[in-house]
């Protein structure tokens, strides 16, 4: 069977196999030689989350290698707004982050697990996306402000240092850049195209620190210009055993 990375997390998951998506670039970039399977679901939250694990990632357990855990951003939405249901407090928060790394090391040991933070919020991308929807009826307040995710963030790095696992801090990451409001954020809190590169090249750069280089991963059969059509199962063979030798 073929190894597998599981992206696990809200709709910034659910999302990335869209085009231009981080996930579906990190499948191109893999391609041939991992699978990635999309484990998305718009909307949730970690309380919400941790009632997938025990249905969620059946069958496919020993295959996998590395997973992203990214969940946040509807923690972080803010109670007495128009998304409190979705509101996690920040302690239940790194709990619940705790409880999912911990389920999935147990389906895998070996498994890197890498935690993603939310990204920024623009509050006033979140503003126009309301009026957009709702013209004058929209709630002159955004249901998530960027000073709130960013304590949310800091706690998911904060696990993942407890727990000796790498993490992705997305909210400081796209804040160096200027103008990262609409450069890197459709509505204030979903990602554009450029958004989703970065996200690509954070969890590659992960990966590949973490020994899942793809340019060090064999491909699981062999190119078609190293097929010896004359001993086509010493092709075969020699191409399994290089696999086996690495995963």
């Amino acid at each position: 069977m073929r190894s597998h990375f599981v992206l696990f997390g809200d709709s910034l998951t659910e999302q990335s196999f869209s085009p231009g998506g981080w996930g579906a670039s990190l499948a191109n970039t893999y391609s041939g030689k991992v699978d990635v399977i999309v484990r998305g679901y718009g909307g949730y939250n970690t309380r919400w989350a941790l009632f997938l694990l025990q249905n969620l990632f059946l069958g496919f357990s020993k295959s996998y290698i590395a997973a992203t855990v990214f969940f946040g951003a509807n923690d972080a939405a803010l109670l007495e707004r128009t998304n409190e249901r979705q509101h996690v407090p920040v302690d239940e928060y790194k709990e619940n982050l705790k409880r999912i790394v911990h389920h999935l090391k147990e389906l895998s040991p070996s498994m890197l697990v890498v935690l993603i933070t939310p990204p920024p919020i623009s509050e006033e991308g979140r503003k126009e996306y309301a009026q957009s929807l709702y013209g004058e009826k929209a709630r002159k307040l955004s249901e998530r402000t960027n000073e709130v995710t960013g304590v949310y963030a800091k706690q998911c790095v904060e696990v993942a240092k407890e727990l000796g696992v790498p993490s992705i801090n997305l909210w400081s990451k796209m804040q160096e850049t200027e103008g990262w409001q609409k450069k890197f954020l459709s509505d204030g809190l979903h990602l554009t195209a450029e958004g989703n590169a970065v996200v690509h090249e954070e969890v590659v750069k992960v990966l590949s620190e973490g020994r899942l280089c793809a340019l060090r991963i064999p491909y699981d059969f062999p190119l078609e210009s190293e097929i010896d059509e004359i001993n086509l199962e010493k092709s075969f063979q020699e191409q399994r055993c290089k696999l086996d030798g690495l995963l």
